[in-house]
């Protein structure tokens, strides 16, 4: 196994390590419940992408609408999304960010304004592993953009881990920290004018 794929089980591995009792699947309206309960959070995060490269940074977000991937050293990668856009930063390239509807991807879903997760043809898949509760979405209006795997886990209900599925067919996985919530955040983390004139 390559190192990159053994850091990438072990970060899977103890994000979602078993408590001492398996706990019963969590519903969609409870779900849909915790993530609009969600207005601030920040969490440390590992990404594996689709071809085994791992990073690893700091993931804020605002609700509704606003995230942002501050990637750790030597990595100086920003993505931010804001206003309905994604914008990927590359602090050693152009200062103009690579721009896309922030509706097309998968993430919307838990950055939408209201999390509905019961509504008609949104979920696909909704199934309990262990200790975990892993449900599959995707936008019921474009499900050609792609769909998303979030995993819960419960005592209390904590979002834990995602894999996106882009509408190019690769698979993205961010395993979060233990995230903290309700916490203070500057409005310019998601500002892309200031962003831009940083990478300048």
């Amino acid at each position: 196994m390559k190192p990159l794929r053994i850091l990438a089980a072990s970060a899977l591995t103890l994000a979602l390590a078993a408590p001492a009792a398996w706990a019963e699947k969590l519903s969609l309206n409870d779900l849909s419940a915790y993530l609009n309960g969600i207005k601030t959070a920040q969490a440390k995060f590992t990404q594996i992408a689709d071809d085994g490269t791992v990073a690893t940074g700091t993931l804020y977000i605002a609700r509704p609408g606003q995230m942002r991937f501050e990637y750790d050293p030597p990595n100086e990668s920003y993505v931010i999304a804001d206003h309905g856009a994604v914008g990927i930063f590359d602090a050693k390239g152009d200062p103009q960010p690579e721009q896309y509807p922030l509706n097309r991807t998968p993430l919307s879903i838990i950055l939408d304004k209201t999390v509905n997760l019961g509504r008609a043809n949104m979920v696909t898949g909704h199934r309990e592993d262990g200790p975990s509760t892993i449900v599959t979405a995707q936008d019921p209006k474009n499900p050609e953009y792609g769909y998303i795997e979030l995993v819960f886990t419960g005592n209390p209900t904590q979002l834990r881990q995602w894999v996106v599925h882009d509408d190019s067919g690769t698979a993205t996985t961010v395993v979060l920290g233990d995230m903290k919530t309700g916490v203070r955040l500057a409005q310019n983390l998601f500002d892309f004018n200031i962003q831009r004139d940083l990478n300048r």
